[in-house]
């Protein structure tokens, strides 16, 4: 019988030719990562782990951060509809963003860091010369304080929160005819132009609870997937240039589930 030092598929040695696989062919092959995956998890099992040399987390970096925001737009939407237009999705959209953080080191496990991200959607109709439009935009940034959960290794699992700012706007147009230098200057008197156009901004205080999983795939990489839910405080609106806006429904706010993912570059050890 063979011994643990004399198994040829050894997951320690198949772990060795994989990584040797990734240098110099930079090729990753879908099933072997899943054998990979088995060998490990039965290697751990097995065996006892070695020592490490850390024993928190360290490191920091910062990059690319998307996200899928989901407000709540049912009573935008009651609105919208009867305006002309078709109702928005309720399933969210698209934000792009950047974020960064640096494992502080006093405490072991706590990273701090700030993050910023901005997308908006819109709905639109066109009849004869009419043409109506509604763009919701939604923004946001600040600090993240995060603690990664000290019983999982090899990955960084954080419980944290966001403090910070962020803006909810309002554009609705109602468009009729052609546009001309000339004639956009009449705003008042005989042969206005029937355009309509307001700008709605809220603009808030933001406090995010957060969970997210950082998957290093190497030293220098490591890959983001979590989310959160954002809680915003302020109701107050203004219209176009700074004038109070009063009577908007209280649930036309940036409160939002959201889904946040990454791809940072920097120096991470888990």
């Amino acid at each position: 019988m063979l011994s643990k030092t004399d198994c040829l598929f050894h997951p320690a040695d198949v772990l060795m030719r994989f990584r040797s696989s990734y240098h110099s062919n930079r090729i990753i092959s879908n099933l072997f990562y899943k054998i990979l995956i088995i060998l490990l998890l039965s290697y751990n099992t097995a065996f006892p782990q070695q020592s490490r040399y850390f024993d928190a987390p360290l490191g920091g970096g910062g990059g690319y951060a998307p996200g899928w925001y989901m407000p709540d737009l049912s009573q935008l939407n009651k609105n919208v509809k009867a305006f002309g237009i078709s109702e928005f999705s309720t399933n969210g959209f698209y934000t792009s963003g950047g974020a960064g953080f640096i494992y502080v080191g006093f405490i072991p496990g706590l990273r701090i860091g700030g993050m910023g991200y901005g997308g908006s959607t819109s709905e639109s109709s066109s009849r004869g010369s009419q043409n109506k439009e509604v763009i919701y935009s939604l923004s946001g940034g600040g600090l993240t304080i995060e603690y990664s959960l000290p019983f999982i290794r090899d990955l960084g699992v954080s419980v944290g929160g966001i403090i910070g700012g962020g803006s909810l706007q309002i554009e609705i147009y109602e468009n009729q005819g052609s546009f001309d230098w000339n004639n956009i200057w009449e705003i008042s008197g005989p042969g206005t132009s029937n355009n309509v156009s307001a700008t709605l901004v809220n603009n808030f205080w933001i406090f995010s609870p957060t969970l997210n999983i950082d998957i290093p795939v190497y030293r220098f990489i490591t890959f983001r997937i979590g989310g959160g839910y954002q809680i915003s405080l302020g109701d107050e609106w203004t219209l176009d240039n700074e004038q109070k806006l009063t009577g908007v429904p209280s649930d036309l706010n940036g409160n939002s589930f959201f889904i946040q993912s990454g791809i940072f570059i920097g120096f991470f050890s888990y």
